[in-house]
Formats: C-alpha cells, sequence, structure tokens
C-alpha cells in the first residue's frame, strides 16, 4: 500500500485512533474521514482532510463517499464496549459496516484495505499469543464480531481480489483516549484524590502500547507485507497491571490514594483479565516495540493530565 500523494479513506477517523491515523496521512496523502462522532469528535479531524459525518451502516453513504479515485481504505469505524448493554445491535452494525465498506469496495475497484481488529479475538489464550493461535474463542460480543469481520476480509481477500491488513491490538493509549482505564483513574482521583476504585481484584495484567508506535507499525505493515491477507499482532513484549497502572497515575498526579477493589480476577462480563500478544511476526517483518507497557501508560497518562 502506498501512503504517499494517496487519495485515503478513513472510516472512524473521527475517533481515538482514527483521529491521529489521519493526522499522519494528511501530510502526504488526500484524506476524506467519515464518522458518524459517536465515538469520537470532528474537531480532531485535521485541517486538510476532508471530512463527512454520516454511519457506515448505510450503504447510501459508503456510495457517496467510497469512489473509484480511492486508493485505499482504513476501516476503524465501529461500536467499541466490550461491556455493551446492546450486544445484538453492537455485533450486526460493526458486521453490517464492514460487510458494506467490502462490497462497495468491490464494486468499484478499490483493492486496498486496512483493518483494526482486537486481541479479544483470541479470549483467554496462552501468553505470549502468536496469530495462527487456534482455535479463537472470544468471550464477549464484541470480539464474536470482530471474529466474524475478519472472516469477511478473508473472504474478499482469497476471492475477490482484495489485499487486507488486519490488526489485532493490544490496549492503544495516548492522547484522545476515552472510555479506558487511564483516563477513568484520571477522573476519579480528581474528584477524590483520597480514594480509588478499581474493577476486579487489580491483578488483571495485558499488553498497551502508545499510540504514535501503533501508527509506526501500522505503517510499517501495510508498506512491506503484500499477501493477500496479512493478519498481525500489535502490543509490546511486556505487560502492565491494574494496579500498576493506578500506581503511576497517582504518581503523575502527585496523590496517594487508598485502593479499593471491587473484587473477582476480571474487571467486567467479557473482559480478558490476562494478555500478551506475540510480536514475533512484527519483528520478522522489520519492526518491533521499543518501549514498554509501563512506558506506554505513564507518557499517556502525562498526555491526558496536560489535556493532549
Amino acid at each position: 500500500m502506498n501512503l504517499t500523494g494517496s487519495r485515503v479513506l478513513v472510516t472512524g477517523g473521527a475517533g481515538f485512533v482514527g483521529s491521529h491515523l489521519a493526522d499522519r496521512l494528511a501530510a502526504d496523502n488526500d484524506v476524506l474521514v467519515v464518522d458518524d462522532c459517536s465515538n469520537g469528535d470532528a474537531g480532531w479531524v485535521p485541517d486538510g482532510a476532508e471530512f463527512v459525518e454520516g454511519d457506515c451502516t448505510d450503504p447510501d453513504l459508503l456510495a457517496e463517499v467510497l469512489t473509484a479515485d480511492v486508493d485505499a481504505v482504513f476501516h476503524f469505524a465501529a461500536s467499541k464496549a466490550v461491556d455493551t448493554d446492546r450486544p445484538r445491535a453492537q455485533f450486526e452494525d460493526n458486521t453490517a459496516m464492514t460487510y458494506n465498506v467490502l462490497e462497495r469496495m468491490a464494486e468499484v475497484g478499490v483493492d486496498e484495505l486496512a483493518f483494526t481488529s482486537s486481541s479479544t479475538v483470541y479470549g483467554e489464550a496462552p501468553r505470549p499469543t502468536p496469530e495462527d493461535y487456534a482455535p479463537l474463542e472470544p468471550i464477549s460480543p464484541y470480539a464474536a464480531g470482530k471474529v466474524a469481520e475478519e472472516s469477511l476480509l478473508s473472504t474478499y481477500a482469497h476471492s475477490h481480489g482484495l489485499r487486507a491488513h488486519v490488526f489485532r491490538f493490544a490496549n492503544i493509549v495516548g492522547p484522545r483516549l476515552r472510555g479506558a482505564v487511564i483516563p477513568d483513574f484520571i477522573e476519579k482521583l480528581r474528584e477524590d484524590p483520597t480514594e480509588l476504585t478499581i474493577l476486579g481484584d487489580g491483578r488483571q495484567e495485558k499488553s498497551y502500547m502508545h499510540i504514535e508506535a501503533c501508527l509506526d507499525a501500522m505503517c510499517h505493515v501495510v508498506a512491506h507485507a503484500d499477501r493477500d491477507l496479512n493478519v498481525y499482532n500489535l502490543g509490546t513484549r511486556t505487560t502492565t497491571s491494574v494496579d500498576r497502572i493506578a500506581d503511576i497515575v497517582s504518581e503523575e498526579m502527585g496523590v496517594d490514594p487508598e485502593y479499593e477493589h471491587t473484587g473477582g480476577d476480571r474487571g467486567w462480563t467479557g473482559d480478558v483479565p490476562r494478555m500478551r500478544l506475540s510480536v514475533e511476526k512484527l519483528a520478522g517483518l522489520g519492526w518491533e516495540p521499543t518501549d514498554s507497557s509501563d512506558d506506554a501508560v505513564r507518557q499517556a497518562t502525562r498526555e491526558l493530565l496536560a489535556g493532549l
């Protein structure tokens, strides 16, 4: 995939990861962002990028924005809450968006796609988990939807001339992050710096990757991986516990709260309590993370506290 001088469509490009990607691509490409702003902010769309507010479950919208002059699609639009109270609607919406994008790409002859999947597709797998681990046993409707969407991409890659890049994310952190553990802890400690409620037992342990490293890895993969279907884990070689995140956030805020745990080995239904992805396949392609999960958490905390 050529990321210089191309016309690139970014669905979900006003969201956390999508807006950062649009920022990076806009310097050297003609970028079109589509987002319904349910998870994002139109103010995050970079200057110079074209913005259309709309929902990718609507085929008519995609007929408007996904035309033959588009060179590549980064499909990031999704309902993202793992513990959603509308699981059926989330599953149907996410799979419909992906199917609509793929159908429209086939109609107009656009054949380059990058897609954000998730480490949750593996379920509670041995660690570190490689891309060829099987069977995939998701434990949330969100993760089940990602498995279904990956299957659709595989179908179009193998049977319809599409080149697909699938990224199974660890926890990506950085400026503009919402609805995740770091901004949640910051908000709670601003309200009451003496006490912090932590979901689960605090020993849940996962990989955290900073958004800039995530973008570096994605851009490297799309530039160098050239199979019909390219599936890559994106994460760090280390993990960080929820209690450790609480420590880091407290240190950066200069507070010393008492921790109160809600109990249990996971924070919510569908939460995978321990996750570490193998990044050996990514390293074999010539890119590997240099920062630890703790580094990513600390940098993101500082950026969020600074209002970035």
